[in-house]
């Protein structure tokens, strides 16, 4: 790597990605190809993903200035990170490059300032976009409400039908 120096300097900017970053994927990079990591690059960058290869050292000091908890188990091997402002955009574009390529491994993930290991980036991956999870929620708050509305009325619906059956006995007499 460098002097001490460069190495705090690496630290120090890892702990400000780290720190603003809503999620992250740490993957196994061994035996990719320069093409398809370009490809790989390619894809990450137009999604708004940083990926960097970390030495796993400088990363495990990062994580615990940054107060990241439980992310030294997943830093074995060649590490490289990926990270974003969306929790959940790294897990789906790697986990479908991995699909596509049938190349790299991952780790685990951070995803509110803990660790997560790769089963839980996969379920990441798998989370309906939000629009559709949004979607659902407010169906499930209205569905509610429209019964109170639908029970509110019964009984204005009833004085409604028992004011127009007075009115139409009225009117026959």
């Amino acid at each position: 790597m460098g002097t001490r120096d460069e190495k705090q300097l690496v630290v120090q900017e890892l702990v400000e990605v780290l720190q603003r970053s809503k999620g992250a994927v740490l993957t196994n990079y061994r035996g990719i190809s320069v093409i398809k990591d370009t490809d790989l690059r390619a894809k990450l960058r137009k999604a708004g993903i940083e990926y960097r290869v970390v030495k796993n050292t400088l990363l495990k000091r990062a994580a615990d200035e940054a107060g990241i908890v439980g992310l030294a188990g997943y830093l074995e091997g060649p590490t490289a990170i990926a990270l974003c402002n969306d929790p959940v955009a790294p897990a789906k574009v790697l986990t479908a490059w991995i699909k596509a390529n049938k190349l790299l491994e991952i780790k685990g993930g951070i995803l509110g300032g803990k660790a997560i290991d790769a089963n839980g980036v996969i379920v990441l991956a798998e989370l309906p976009p939000r629009d559709i999870m949004l979607g659902r929620v407010v169906g499930t708050i209205q569905a509610p409400l429209a019964g109170l509305v639908n029970v509110l009325h019964g009984p204005l619906r009833k004085l409604a039908y028992a004011v127009d059956a007075v009115r139409q006995q009225r009117e026959a007499q």
